[in-house]
């Protein structure tokens, strides 16, 4: 039996909603590499959550198409979610240096087009080319659910197992270059947030923390789970795609047992699908309580309040007597 159930899927569901709460005014300001991480870390919040309700303490394969579904998507977060912090990083440092601070809305467009080329597009690339060394549909592992296979093979650490730790170290590059700009700049920081309603200092404080923790992250773990995932694996050599490919069709059934008294399978394991609610609760724990969002929260109560009819009593002014 699961140990942490029902605790994750707890989390796992919290964390999805919490971490779209903030979405409606971040895409009011078009902040689109903020709105893809949300969205990436939601869906894997969510996916993990279905698919270890529905496989708790069992292996049957009798969801197929989800599977195929869920699995390409847990993939696809995988690369999403430092892609999206790749675009948070630049946008930060495109502010600080007075490049791309976006006022017109053509340029607005322009810079959403290009956080979508990198939220979506490279997650998009990394799927056709992980189908190169993708050996069968997928796994199913209990108390986990479905799971997508890497063959481990040479090319894999090139087409798929690199990019995460890639795009960390890129994001590293940009935090570092903001840093130093943000503190050359001091003096005319202020008046560069000015110039942009989609931005102000503490918006922008807080998506440096949170790109700050995820460049701190991405790196030293995805370079762990790379290592932990093919350590004591033998490395298979590329033949062909045929090979590779063969019986594609074939689903294989996990017990619990059995990778449960794998250490490096389970520490993967474990890891990969905590990740998205760590991220989810991070990114609500920075964005949750800010200013702006218990206006949006006021504004929510209030309207809640007229739908059912009650309507809030005027508070009467406080006068203080003259001493």
């Amino acid at each position: 039996m699961d140990p942490t159930y029902p605790l994750f899927p707890i989390f796992a569901f919290l964390g999805f909603i919490v971490v779209l709460i903030p979405l409606p005014w971040h895409l009011q300001a078009w902040n689109s590499g903020t709105c893809a991480f949300m969205i990436w870390t939601a869906v894997q919040c969510l996916i993990a959550f279905i698919n270890c309700v529905i496989w708790y303490g069992s292996v049957e394969n009798f969801a197929p198409v989800w599977c195929d579904i869920s699995a390409q998507l847990l993939l696809a977060s995988g690369i999403g979610i430092p892609a999206s912090v790749l675009c948070i990083s630049r946008r930060l440092h495109c502010i600080t240096c007075l490049k791309t601070v976006s006022v017109t809305r053509r340029d607005k467009r322009r810079a959403v087009l290009i956080d979508l080329g990198i939220a979506i597009g490279i997650p998009i690339l990394v799927l056709v080319l992980h189908t190169i060394v993708h050996p069968h549909r997928f796994n199913i592992v209990e108390d986990i659910g479905c799971q997508p296979v890497t063959y481990n093979t040479l090319p894999a650490f090139f087409l798929y197992y690199m990019w995460p730790p890639l795009l960390g170290c890129v994001s590293f590059v940009y935090s570092g270059l903001t840093l130093r700009s943000f503190f050359m700049r001091r003096a005319q920081f202020t008046s560069i947030l000015s110039t942009t309603a989609a931005m102000n200092l503490n918006r922008y404080l807080r998506l440096m923390v949170l790109a700050l923790a995820d460049m701190c992250c991405t790196v030293p773990l995805g370079i762990y789970i790379m290592y932990i995932a093919t350590h004591g694996i033998p490395l298979a050599p590329w033949i062909s795609w045929e090979d590779t490919h063969f019986d594609f069709g074939r689903v294989e059934l996990v017990p619990a047992f059995l990778w449960r008294n794998e250490k490096a399978y389970a520490i993967t394991l474990e890891l990969s699908r905590w990740l998205g609610p760590f991220c989810a609760f991070m990114f609500f724990g920075l964005f949750g309580f800010a200013s702006e969002a218990k206006k949006h929260y006021k504004l929510a109560y209030t309207w809640t309040l007229k739908k059912i009819g009650y309507k809030s009593k005027p508070t009467a002014a406080k006068f203080a007597l003259p001493s």
